[in-house]
């Protein structure tokens, strides 16, 4: 082996599962690919954490998380907004509501929250998680609102709104329908959303650097006594990456927001490191019953058309026909892709700390590079 590719061999320690020059050079690609951002200026900052068979083969901090203080990204801690990837945390939680009989997906959504202004039509929470209940998405500035709400004081923004179709009749995405969600598993098993998904999910899957952000300024943290766990903790905020905009003369610090009325659909922070492992999970069956989960990682479709999403998740296929399940999260200052591959047993968790910073197609390249050396080396 020439001394280069001797060289990355060692710095990419998860190529001892494969070992080959093929897919070392499909590494030194990607991570070409994903420095490139960073040169051109196209980012200020990016975390990248990819498995294969569990074992981490591209785990790598690109750029910075404080462009002032030149502060680098680091993959195992640096805490990015990971925006809709949020919704895959919450519908793991909701699965589990699922499991223990809390709520049942095809039940109507006033079941559990009667107060709840009525509408024309009725709606399922099943329908709420796969974007087909009718609920409008964001009007002007609604996605950057610096409100401390809690969950169901947020539903002034919208509970008045007429649906804009009947359910099960079209699909339109928005995350107002996971604020419902929540408001629905808060209200049916009597316990806030975030402790409850703390206590079925991060803890079970040792997500310990996923986060909710403050409700209020000044807030630091509660702690859920009765099982030690975090429930309301705002991290240090040396590993909080900051968040950013841009535009034509460069980046500047993103507009203050405050997400946690719509933790579930675009609230949460968490490290690459933290949302690989729920890939990983769903990988190895470990979350629960696959019956329950397969639900969530279907594609629906409405009169014979695709929707190419499930329950909280994306569901599709690569330009090549690979399928994959997983979430494309875009926020005020974070920017998250998110892609389980089941047939190739791979992960992928990419978080960059700007808002929607087209470069969707160069992460498209990256993915589909490592995907297809990968595959062809199994």
């Amino acid at each position: 082996m020439n001394p280069v590719l001797k060289y990355l061999k060692h710095l990419f320690a998860g190529q001892r599962i494969l070992g080959n020059e093929s897919a070392l050079n499909g590494l030194v690609k990607a991570d070409g690919l994903l420095q490139d951002l960073i040169d051109d200026k196209k980012i200020p900052g990016l975390a990248i954490s990819v498995r294969k068979e569990g074992q981490p083969i591209l785990q790598k901090g690109y750029g910075y998380s404080d462009l002032d203080n030149k502060v680098y990204v680091d993959p195992k801690a640096t805490i990015f907004r990971i925006a809709s990837v949020s919704k895959p945390i919450a519908a793991t939680a909701l699965a589990h509501m699922v499991k223990d009989g809390h709520i049942n997906l095809d039940q109507s959504f006033y079941q559990y929250v009667p107060y709840f202004p009525k509408k024309e039509w009725d709606f399922t929470i099943r329908q709420l998680a796969g974007h087909t209940a009718g609920l409008r998405s964001y009007r002007g500035m609604e996605y950057a609102l610096n409100k401390p709400f809690t969950i169901k004081e947020s539903l002034e923004i919208f509970k008045n709104d007429a649906l804009q179709f009947k359910p099960g009749a079209a699909y339109h995405y928005n995350s107002f329908d996971w604020v419902l969600i929540s408001l629905a598993m808060q209200e049916a098993s009597g316990i806030p959303f975030e402790n409850y998904v703390q206590e079925k999910v991060l803890g079970p899957l040792g997500m310990t650097n996923t986060y909710i952000p403050e409700r209020q300024q000044g807030e630091k943290h509660t702690t859920d006594h009765a099982s030690n766990n975090k429930v309301l903790t705002v991290p240090d905020e040396a590993r909080v990456t900051s968040f950013y905009s841009k535009n034509r003369f460069g980046f500047r610090k993103a507009i203050e927001v405050n997400n946690f009325y719509k933790l579930a659909g675009g609230g949460y922070l968490s490290t690459v490191e933290d949302i690989a492992k729920l890939g990983q999970a769903y990988l190895e069956g470990t979350v629960m019953d696959s019956e329950i989960l397969s639900q969530f990682t279907t594609m629906e479709t409405i009169n014979g058309t695709p929707t190419y999403y499930g329950l909280g998740w994306q569901v599709s296929q690569d330009k090549k026909g690979r399928p994959y399940f997983g979430h494309v999260g875009n926020g005020v200052g974070g920017y998250a892709n998110f892609y389980v591959y089941p047939e190739e047993q791979m992960v992928f968790a990419i978080l960059i700390n700007c808002t929607d910073p087209k470069v969707q197609g160069q992460l498209d390249e990256v993915i589909e590079t490592l995907v297809s050396i990968y595959a062809s080396s199994a």
